[in-house]
């Protein structure tokens, strides 16, 4: 018997051109084990600042294509910069445009992260999902130390093995904490 595929969506909290936390997820992507579809929300940067009074009209074609990549989601994979001790601001406004909807509360959550200095930016980002009715699932975190390599040090360290073991066991944790909520 084959088990249903697994739909996760990762967000970036970075719009750089050449970030190490989109380049994480994709590597994510590419290790993710058989029947799990990791599948990257890129339109952080299309959201419009949030304002309570667009949610009492038609909601902007952004906000309804990030509310349905969450609806869709079984399970939600963070990879977010740190920027001044706190979350950047596009994936907040991002959040925030989920805070009053119901696609978010219940899901479980991951985070990869490509810096292991980013202390404030994951307790603050686990603070507000935590806020949102998330199921924060810490042991299934991996860190990628990729933060101050060229794109090239970058790739070459994203395409080890010993990476992509990683990549695929914190998945593999997380893929199993989600059919476990599936069940739930």
């Amino acid at each position: 018997m084959t088990r249903p595929k697994i739909r996760l969506l990762g967000l970036s909290g970075s719009l750089r051109r050449v970030s190490t936390n989109t380049a994480l997820l994709q590597a994510a992507a590419a290790a993710a084990p058989e029947n799990v579809d990791l599948h990257l929300f890129e339109r952080l940067a299309d959201l419009p600042i949030f304002n309570p009074d667009l949610e009492d009209g038609p909601l902007p074609e952004p906000v309804v294509g990030l509310r349905h990549a969450v609806s869709a989601a079984d399970g939600l994979v963070f990879a977010v910069p740190e920027y001044a001790h706190g979350i950047p601001g596009g994936l907040k406004n991002a959040l925030d445009w989920l805070v009053s909807g119901s696609e978010i509360p219940g899901k479980p959550v991951a985070f990869f992260h490509a810096s292991p200095r980013s202390h404030h930016g994951r307790a603050a980002l686990e603070e507000v999902l935590r806020t949102m009715s998330t199921i924060v699932v810490p042991e299934a975190s991996v860190t990628v130390p990729l933060l101050g390599l060229s794109p090239e040090a970058m790739t070459g360290r994203l395409a080890e093995a010993e990476t992509a073991d990683a990549l695929r066991q914190g998945l593999g944790t997380f893929v199993e904490i989600v059919r476990r909520c599936r069940r739930a």
